[in-house]
């Protein structure tokens, strides 16, 4: 089934089980359209290809807060058009969705997540418009609520998650999970639970040996304060495999967000854990179980966050994340952060990050990065801005004996002609190096284009 079928589906999952309330919601949206030029689209060593690409698209955010149904919403979908033919032409979106069907208050709700996005078909290649494949995950189910006096509560919680990637098979699976929650407030603002959780993993193309349950336990503590909020999550993970094997290891997962003023703000995010691909596609940073957040909506402006041009979908927010695709699980080592300033007319992002991956089963994979993220922004007049980024990412595969270096440098200009309308002429370029043979490219990027926001 193609994956924008199953997005399709999801979706509509969500507005069945979403009552009459959603209508007063705040729904935001924007319009965009483009050409791109690339001088080396397929991001060849030796055989650079030019191509011209026309990319309209949009982005959309939804919440609804409300006593009976809560949601938050944001995607970005696009379509590119390759004008010289040298591919065909793609559709790509990016999801990050949740919502909560209060049936009956504080005893029974009913809640749809879905989480879209574009992911590496082999991530030893570059990523050129064929190593491209759309990605989905859902999850849903009820949760039972109950209250152990005034300050402590408890919930059961029962999932199914099923996962799709349009051209990997071995990431297709479906999956049903069970947990039960105990809640302790501390005091208005902290929060102590104490999290048990059962799940039960089945891959649909794989052999049944793959499959394995997953136990996990674990002690989570939230604090949101004025200028200052943590949220940090330590306990165990047992894995076991129908093959008969068992494996177990502490999982760790933190985000600590600080804002000193009102012009800086800092981020720092973490874990250590096991993972697959379709778990780390769900846990990011900041969004560990249950709950609706404001910080997994994606930003309106098509433009945010990628200094005008975004890997894989040059101009829109729409990126190529770095996931291995596939059913294997892997021991994670993350931490990254993120620094923000924002002046009068200059504002500035400076985000390192580390990772290491290594897999139980099959090392190939295993790899360590680095990188690096630099963003400035500055207000010329009231109505224009130009902004600059510069990317460095350093991924070495320890039983290749391979290294990647990836240097990404761009600028963008942008003007606001009205409340409603805008253009961007954007610039980019990409190097990388690399030990292995035919992955070393270099590529320029040109892009203008016009936005209309609701």
């Amino acid at each position: 089934m193609p994956a924008s079928t199953r997005l399709a589906q999801a979706i509509v999952i969500g507005l069945a089980v979403a009552p009459t309330a959603v209508l007063a919601g705040t729904f935001d949206y924007t319009l965009y359209g483009g050409i791109e030029h690339s001088n080396n689209i397929a991001l060849s060593s030796d055989r650079p290809l030019s191509e011209n690409v026309l990319t309209p698209g949009g982005t959309f955010q939804f919440t609804q807060l409300g006593s009976t149904f809560q949601a938050n919403v944001a995607g970005t979908f696009e379509y590119r058009k390759y004008l010289e033919n040298h591919f065909d032409s793609q559709t790509q979106t990016q999801l990050g969705a949740q919502a909560n069907w209060t049936i009956a208050p504080e005893r029974l709700d009913f809640s749809v997540e879905d989480y879209a996005g574009v992911q590496p078909v082999d991530q030893l290649s570059a990523d050129s418009p064929d190593n491209q494949q759309q990605t989905n995950v859902i999850v849903l189910g009820p949760t039972l609520r109950m209250r152990f006096g005034d300050a402590a509560r408890g919930q059961f919680e029962l999932r199914y998650i099923n996962s799709y990637a349009s051209k990997v098979d071995e990431f297709d699976s479906s999956r049903g999970m069970a947990a039960f929650r105990v809640y302790r407030d501390l005091s208005p603002t902290d929060q102590l639970s104490g999290n048990v959780e059962f799940q039960r993993v089945g891959f649909t193309h794989q052999p049944s040996t793959a499959d394995y349950d997953r136990k996990e336990a674990f002690v989570r503590y939230t604090s949101t304060l004025a200028h200052f909020d943590a949220d940090v999550l330590v306990g165990g993970t047992r894995l076991s495999f129908d093959q008969g094997r068992s494996t177990s290891a502490p999982v760790v997962r933190l985000q600590v967000g600080w804002q000193p003023t009102l012009r800086n703000a800092l981020t720092v995010a973490g874990a250590y854990q096991y993972a697959d691909a379709a778990q780390d596609l769900i846990t990011t940073p900041g969004a560990y179980g249950a709950g609706l957040t404001a910080d997994r909506a994606e930003a309106i402006d098509p433009f945010a966050n990628t200094g005008g041009l975004g890997r894989g979908a040059t101009g829109t927010g729409i990126g190529v994340g770095s996931a291995v695709i596939g059913s294997e699980v892997y021991k994670e080592r993350r931490l990254e952060a993120t620094w923000n300033w924002r002046g009068e007319r200059l504002t500035m992002t400076v985000s390192p990050a580390f990772n290491k991956l290594s897999y139980l089963d099959d090392p190939t994979f295993d790899q360590t990065g680095r990188g690096l993220s630099v963003g400035i922004g500055y207000r010329l007049n009231p109505t224009l801005t130009l902004s600059a980024f510069a990317t460095y990412d350093r991924v070495t595969y320890d039983t290749l004996s391979r290294k990647d270096n990836t240097v990404r440098l761009g600028l963008d200009l942008g003007k606001q002609i009205n409340r409603h309308w805008s253009w961007h002429a954007s610039v980019a370029r990409e190097r990388r190096t690399s030990d292995a043979v035919g992955q070393s490219y270099r590529e320029a990027e040109f892009f203008i284009g016009v936005v209309y926001r609701r």
